[in-house]
């Protein structure tokens, strides 16, 4: 999914008082999305908490979109024109619907509910997707993750993987990142990283075990939860420093289940440029990757796609600014 926004989202800062390390309260900020128009033939709106000014990453996490339930036969569903990506990984990861992927590294692959695709964008990729005709409802997350310096310029790469669900005190865990809950994703990524969906059944409180050199982030998709007493709504992002090495959630209601993704990682302590789909360490670099696409070189090609690429938006007249982690 393109990137076309970069105005921040409201942070709020709140304390809570279980789940913390040696019985400290660990402090939970609560981001609240933007919603931003996607552009392309079929414009789609998403809800955005990642990236802005407050907070740029969450580990090496340096992007998320949350979309849905969105009904494709009035929206017309995905339609995303082949587009680049340098300096970075994407995850796709699905609630309900399908989407067709295809890339240069000729791929053709499909996004489904409970399947991660990650894709490794690196010294260049482009790539399509497009929601097939079987899907009715479209609801899923689109993330991203920051290469580290030494390996931005990496080979592309596509993994899939199909997590096997696991069931603790009221809840069902799917890992796709990482390790959770005794169970640990065969994905490859650059720096240790964690993603799993969280479904907690009624009135479920579980407790789990997180590694304490972690950052991590709580994104609600559906229902009311409390991440270490602190409530979040839908489409919510709750941020807890690195120093937990537990995280209690609970679903505030006693007949619906709700739904989360949980994100985290080791501090990312490079400075980053961010700008459209490309992740760069100056403006230059970035302004060469949109060089290169214009001029398709550097990319290669999407094959299948019915329909021109993106062309890339002006660049600033000034120079991009490198941004940190916050700490």
């Amino acid at each position: 999914m393109s990137n076309v926004e970069t105005e921040p989202v409201e942070v709020r800062c709140r304390s809570a008082a279980a789940g913390g390390r040696s019985g400290e309260a660990p402090r939970v900020e609560v981001i609240t999305p933007r919603d931003v128009p996607l552009g392309g033939p079929r414009a789609m709106t998403v809800r955005r908490t990642l990236p802005q000014r407050a907070r740029t990453l969450i580990g090496a996490w340096c992007f998320a979109d949350h979309y849905g339930p969105d009904d494709v036969a009035a929206t017309g569903g995905m339609d995303v024109a082949p587009h680049p990506h340098t300096g970075l990984q994407t995850v796709s990861w699905l609630f309900s619907g399908e989407i067709e992927h295809r890339d240069s590294l000729g791929t053709h692959a499909f996004v489904r509910p409970g399947e991660l695709n990650l894709m490794t964008g690196g010294h260049g990729i482009c790539h399509s997707e497009v929601s097939t005709p079987r899907t009715t409802v479209l609801h899923g997350v689109q993330l991203w993750v920051a290469l580290p310096g030494e390996h931005r310029d990496t080979e592309r790469d596509f993994q899939h993987h199909v997590p096997e669900p696991l069931h603790a005190e009221g809840a069902e865990i799917r890992v796709f990142l990482g390790t959770l809950a005794g169970t640990t994703s065969p994905v490859r990524t650059f720096t240790p990283l964690l993603g799993a969906e969280i479904v907690l059944g009624p009135g479920a409180r579980v407790t789990l075990a997180v590694d304490p050199a972690f950052e991590h982030g709580l994104l609600v998709d559906q229902g009311g939860v409390r991440l270490a007493d602190v409530s979040l709504k839908p489409a919510e992002l709750g941020y807890v420093h690195p120093g937990a090495d537990s995280l209690t959630l609970v679903n505030e209601s006693a007949e619906l289940p709700a739904r989360t993704v949980l994100l985290g990682g080791t501090p990312f302590d490079e400075e980053i440029v961010m700008w459209w789909n490309f992740i760069g360490r100056t403006s230059e670099e970035v302004l060469q990757a949109r060089k290169d696409w214009m001029e398709t070189s550097r990319f290669g090609e999407v094959h299948g796609y019915d329909g021109p690429a993106l062309p890339a938006p002006e660049f600033p007249s000034v120079p991009l600014k490198p941004r940190g982690r916050t700490r």
